[in-house]
């Protein structure tokens, strides 16, 4: 019962406040309906479709908007990968990686009513491993797909940032 009467008071608290999430004033700058294109990186097609797939999500997820074409959608987005890259973070006492970094760099287009705007985001993610081991593939396409949400995840605080001085739409 206890349990239950707090989530009320935080219910009531941040619905009084004027609280809104984030996704909610981002949703304002893209609408209910987007498409999503991903320029295929010749150099590493596997991570244009990790990062397809991450996008798609996160547009059905965070902003809780209907992926649409392209010709029947408020907003575009195309998204081209600016890299995608390692590096060791931590070491053992013999001087094996054990802990690594992945970085993911994008750029976006957003076009809505035919006006373009572009961003540019990135997003990390740091995974271990075993000792004097290489990366498996399960783990780097793991960690290209959180990075990638990451990047996503800046994405959307700019939108918002955006959104928040927008007027809203009913």
């Amino acid at each position: 019962m206890k349990s239950f009467a707090s989530w009320v008071l935080a219910a009531l608290v941040l619905g009084g406040c004027g609280y809104a999430p984030g996704s909610h004033y981002a949703r304002n700058v893209v609408g209910d309906s987007v498409s999503t294109e991903v320029v295929v990186s010749m150099e590493d097609p596997q991570n244009t479709v990790i990062i397809k797939d991450a996008v798609d999500t996160a547009v059905i997820t965070k902003f809780r908007a209907s992926l649409k074409p392209k010709n029947s959608a408020k907003t575009h987005l195309k998204i081209s990968i600016g890299g995608v890259g390692f590096s060791p973070l931590q070491y053992d006492t013999n001087g094996y990686v054990v802990t690594y970094r992945a970085g993911v760099t994008m750029s976006i287009s957003r076009t809505t009513d035919e006006n373009t705007t572009l961003y540019s985001t990135s997003g990390v993610y740091d995974f271990a491993i075993e000792p004097n081991a290489i990366i498996t593939d399960q783990a780097r396409f793991e960690a290209i797909s959180q990075g990638a949400q990451k990047a996503i995840d800046a994405f959307i605080a700019q939108l918002a940032s955006e959104g928040a001085g927008a007027p809203k739409e009913d």
